[in-house]
């Protein structure tokens, strides 16, 4: 059976448009309390939100649901993606569950589904979730709701945020602080929008919080990791050592230096993947990363001695290659940095830290310090479709396949279809910037005229 709710990062969709409905949520929450209601105790599940509005719309829909299969509800309220991962371990829940669409805006919405080890599940259970809503189901959730004597409960945990202030804090080394240091963090009007400031205030630092004061409708929007350049100005502006941007459920980062220049997700990973093998702390022999990481990235894990292993786009395809292969760092161009020897999925205030303590320790400039290697030209372009199948189209497979020759070995070329929304994603690296650009365009034009 083939996943139809479930793409790269959960459920998602625009709001109040299926599958992002209360009553596909209710029928998620059932069916997935179903998968993880295993023995006589009494289940639990923990439920996180970002901000934006139709959260209160979708909050409530799970709750019925995951209540009326016998499962107690603790609800966290607006607290980054990773702290749901780790609250789910930490209170030895069953099930943990983000309401978020991440970087998208505030008119989408999302349903990320975590387990009780806190790691995003896996392909196999979201077609078992799936199963039981299809039709030919026949009436498996009504089935399979709990008698009226045990139904579950809610509750909300008041010391959440305090909780994962503190364990995102004590990943920070030790005999380290960020005194006399200025940090601007973005916090995107989102689910960071307490935490962030927090951790970095106690830890020393002086900080400058811009994107704080969410209203359910300004999350992502012209701020976070995805619209840095009002965190980079921002740096600029108050003479600040290090700028942060988070997006809008926390779980992705770019950085900026004390000159504004941007440090994304590649520059993090060079930078830990260094400090930590140098430590003696790298596991795996290297870093796990996807196919869009600049190949300036692989050619210089390959000067250290250290591999770089690919991967399909998404974190969680990142982290189940970090678990089948031993590794403890991972992550995406995009800001997704996996850390796993602290966190079971991205997480950008962890990530932030680390990148810090390297800053504290050389005592440089982040400017000296975050530049790790120099990337090669990079394009990306986005084409939005409206129907149909592009990329099965021969004129777009002529088109690619022509690209693939003319990059040959000087070069690599990634098309892929967005898993959140009607994008195909045309991606070309090499040497030749001029020569990317114009494999590029040709592949976007064909897609573009193949359109119905």
């Amino acid at each position: 059976m083939t996943r139809k709710l479930f793409g790269t990062d959960g459920i998602r969709g625009r709001a109040n448009e299926e599958p992002i409905t209360p009553m596909t949520a209710l029928a998620v929450a059932q069916s997935a309390g179903i998968e993880f209601r295993r023995g006589d105790h009494r289940h639990t599940v923990v439920i996180g939100k970002d901000t934006r509005l139709s959260g209160y719309m979708l909050e409530p829909a799970l709750t019925a649901g995951f209540i009326s299969v016998g499962m107690d509800v603790v609800l966290l309220g607006p607290l980054p993606t990773p702290a749901v991962g780790m609250l789910a371990r930490s209170l030895r829940a069953d099930l943990g569950v983000m309401i978020s669409a991440s970087h998208n805006p505030y008119q989408d919405n999302g349903i990320k589904l975590f387990g009780p080890d806190g790691y995003k599940l896996s392909d196999d259970v979201e077609r078992s979730i799936e199963a039981r809503l299809a039709p030919e189901a026949n009436g498996a959730l009504a089935r399979a709701l709990a008698p009226a004597e045990r139904l579950g409960n809610a509750k909300r945990l008041n010391d959440v945020l305090g909780r994962y202030i503190e364990f995102v804090k004590a990943t920070f080394p030790k005999h380290l602080r960020l005194d006399g240091l200025k940090i601007v963090v973005d916090c995107a009007n989102g689910a960071a929008y307490r935490v962030a400031p927090s951790v970095l205030y106690e830890l020393g630092a002086e900080v400058v919080a811009v994107a704080v004061e969410p209203n359910g409708y300004n999350i992502n929007r012209n701020c976070g990791a995805t619209a840095p350049s009002a965190m980079q100005a921002a740096v600029v502006t108050h003479g600040a050592d290090l700028g942060i941007a988070l997006d809008g459920d926390a779980d992705r980062l770019i950085l900026a230096d004390e000159t504004g220049r941007i440090v994304d997700g590649d520059q993090v990973m060079a930078l830990i993947a260094a400090s930590w093998s140098r430590a003696g702390r790298l596991k795996g022999g290297g870093l796990v990363s996807t196919v869009m990481s600049n190949l300036g990235l692989e050619y210089h894990m390959k000067s250290l001695g250290l591999d770089l292993v690919r991967t399909p786009v998404g974190d969680r395809y990142v982290v189940e290659k970090m678990r089948a292969s031993g590794h403890n760092i991972g992550g995406e161009q995009s800001g997704h940095i996996v850390l796993s020897d602290y966190a079971t999925t991205g997480d950008g205030l962890i990530a932030a830290l680390q990148v810090l303590a390297v800053v504290v320790e050389s005592g440089m400039r982040p400017s000296r310090v975050t530049q790790v290697f120099t990337a090669l030209p990079q394009t990306m372009r986005n084409v939005r479709f409206s129907g149909g199948a592009p990329l099965e189209q021969q004129s777009v497979k002529d088109a690619i396949r022509d690209g693939e020759n003319v990059l040959g070995d000087r070069g690599r070329l990634v098309i892929r279809k967005s898993g959140t929304e009607p994008l195909i994603r045309v991606m070309a690296q090499g040497e030749d910037s001029a020569l990317i650009d114009r494999v590029v365009g040709d592949i976007c034009h064909s897609i573009e005229q193949s359109a119905p």
